[in-house]
């Protein structure tokens, strides 16, 4: 069965949360944040043995793949896929589908993430070959986390009825897809014992998803079939310059699939799964020294120093606190941050600010 079966990882981010080591040049799936290897590499290790390598795809930009070959060289040249310019995730998973429709009509595709940490490598394979058996009975599945606290960053599947068994775990049909909520509407949620995390990654056929686009993202639908005749010829370079910065920026989650038949979730509870998605986002992978300090190729010393994370481009470079408590302490060389744990969430906001104020080379 699983000669059908192929991982699509969208490795086209940029990880802005992460800055000053996420960089445009660099983004997040290139760091080493939590082991020797960086979050792509640990991406591609995570599918040795459940897929051959010539059956796993990247989808990203042209500026990023060469390095992105570079750390995983087993990976075929031919099996990049490159867009011209991000357009979002519906685009990426839309050309995707038609590439790999093109090789095999009955591929079912696995849409995975190129900058989460999954600690149960195991737990996550066995949940994608469970996965893959539900998208050949015709539904669109999702991967859900089970929630641990009242996540604020996430989207929310709610889950209905139970549709049965697949391998070690339970299939459930999705009532709805929730956007990001406040934290009085996620602790709701938590109580509730209906709603898990959207991980977005997602497990179809790829005449599946097709049907989906060609029902709800017409427009998009037609630019991808006029991609696909030329897939493969002397002008499909050409064509894909043309027809792609028409493309209307959208996700696959708003433009798919909260509108989409057919969808099913699958929960992850034991995968230690994080999404990476901020400094203080760590705190919950990298175990920490007695008093909770992280560090990051850092040479540390604190005085009444608790639950701080030191990040450092230098391992050679001595970083002193002395009284701190709850901060992020992150130096890029050419950049420092400084910022209290809670405020993590607003580097994004710093970058912007970076842009708006010519601050250009720092990003």
């Amino acid at each position: 069965m699983n000669e059908h079966f192929y991982a699509v990882i969208m490795a086209g981010g940029g990880g802005t949360r992460l800055w000053p080591l996420s960089r445009q040049n660099r983004p997040k799936q290139m760091l080493r944040l939590v082991s020797d290897r960086t979050l792509f590499q640990m991406a591609t290790d995570r599918l040795q043995g459940l897929f051959p390598v010539d059956h796993i795809y990247v989808v990203t930009v042209a500026d990023q793949a060469t390095e992105l070959q570079k750390q995983s060289p087993n990976i075929p040249a031919e099996n990049y896929i490159l867009e011209p310019m991000p357009r979002g995730t519906a685009s990426v998973v839309g050309l995707a589908a038609v590439v790999l429709q093109k090789r095999d009509p009955e591929a079912v595709m696995a849409v995975l993430t190129a900058d989460h940490y999954i600690e149960n490598v195991a737990g996550f394979q066995q949940i994608l070959s469970s996965a893959q058996e539900l998208a050949r009975k015709d539904f669109l599945v999702t991967l859900g986390i089970q929630p641990t606290f009242p996540a604020t960053g996430y989207g929310y599947i709610q889950r209905g009825e139970l549709l049965g068994h697949y391998g070690q775990h339970d299939a459930y049909r999705v009532l709805r897809f929730k956007e990001k909520p406040n934290e009085e509407t996620a602790r709701g949620l938590l109580q509730r014992g209906d709603h898990f995390w959207n991980s977005g990654m997602f497990i179809w056929r790829v005449d599946r998803i097709q049907e989906e686009f060609s029902r709800q993202m017409g427009e998009l639908y037609q630019t991808l079939e006029q991609i696909a005749k030329s897939w493969g010829t002397a002008w499909q370079t050409e064509t894909l310059k043309k027809l792609w910065p028409q493309i209307k920026p959208q996700t696959i989650d708003y433009g798919i699939m909260e509108h989409a038949q057919q969808v099913a979730v699958l929960p992850g509870a034991d995968l230690g799964w994080s999404d990476v998605g901020s400094w203080d986002s760590l705190f919950d992978v990298l175990p920490g020294d007695p008093n909770g300090n992280i560090h990051i190729s850092a040479m540390h010393l604190g005085i009444d120093t608790r639950d701080t994370l030191v990040c450092t481009e230098d391992p050679n470079r001595l970083v002193v606190t002395i009284g701190v408590k709850n901060l992020i302490i992150v130096d890029a060389g050419d950049a420092l941050l400084v910022c209290p744990r809670d405020d993590a969430q607003k580097v994004r906001e710093l970058v912007k600010l970076l842009d708006q104020n010519g601050y250009q080379l720092y990003l």
